[in-house]
């Protein structure tokens, strides 16, 4: 059972999003924020597995902030941005702060869910329209990867986790997540697996 914390100001999203989530089987609704301050302090009881966030919220404290101080606590639950906001700095922000996956909020349900599941079991979990946003922005830029972006990607293949990869290389998971990003974009994939083989058919990083 995948337990969630559903965070955003709008009664009438968090009353569907609930409606939608509780229909399936393995996911449970334990919690609703209206505010990112009350999503912190919710997410910090036992029983969240994942926070569902916005980004924009009345008040000083947004969707960013409150993950990048749900993300600091050892055992925190992972958290998966849900918004109308696609810019290259709302999502790259979103996920150098911990994020583990970035929606927007027109997404199909199948796709929300899906997302919420990969997000779940700690896979990265960026929609495909938020892909292209970011392989847009980028198009013209260099399509090879760097040094720390190769090394990332090679620890990836041997089925390391973001943790594992942050500890090898002496990196935050929110910058191995930031490194995924920029290599997700740069080889036009959506996952792990699917990076992992451009790489190779590129010679990015050693085959087999």
């Amino acid at each position: 059972m995948i337990r969630l914390l559903l965070s955003d100001d709008h009664p009438v999203v968090r009353a569907g999003m609930r409606a939608l989530l509780e229909a399936e089987s393995d996911l449970e609704v334990v919690g609703e924020a209206a505010s990112a301050e009350e999503a912190v302090q919710l997410a910090a009881r036992p029983g969240v597995d994942l926070v569902l966030m916005d980004l924009q919220f009345p008040g000083a404290l947004q969707g960013v902030d409150a993950t990048r101080r749900i993300r600091s606590t050892r055992g925190a639950p992972k958290v998966l941005v849900l918004t109308n906001y696609d810019t290259d700095a709302d999502i790259l922000g979103a996920i150098e702060a911990g994020a583990s996956g970035y929606l927007l909020k027109d997404a199909p349900p199948a796709e929300l869910i899906a997302a919420i599941r990969a997000a779940a079991a700690g896979e990265s979990a960026l929609a495909p329209a938020v892909a292209s946003r970011l392989e847009d922005s980028q198009r013209a830029g260099d399509q090879r990867l760097t040094v720390r972006e190769a090394e990332v990607l090679a620890l990836v293949a041997e089925g390391r986790s973001n943790r594992e990869i942050g500890r090898s290389l002496f990196l935050s998971e929110a910058t191995v997540k930031s490194h995924l990003v920029h290599i997700f974009t740069k080889l036009g994939v959506g996952s792990r697996t699917q990076a992992v083989a451009r790489a190779r058919e590129l010679g990015a990083i050693r085959a087999g």
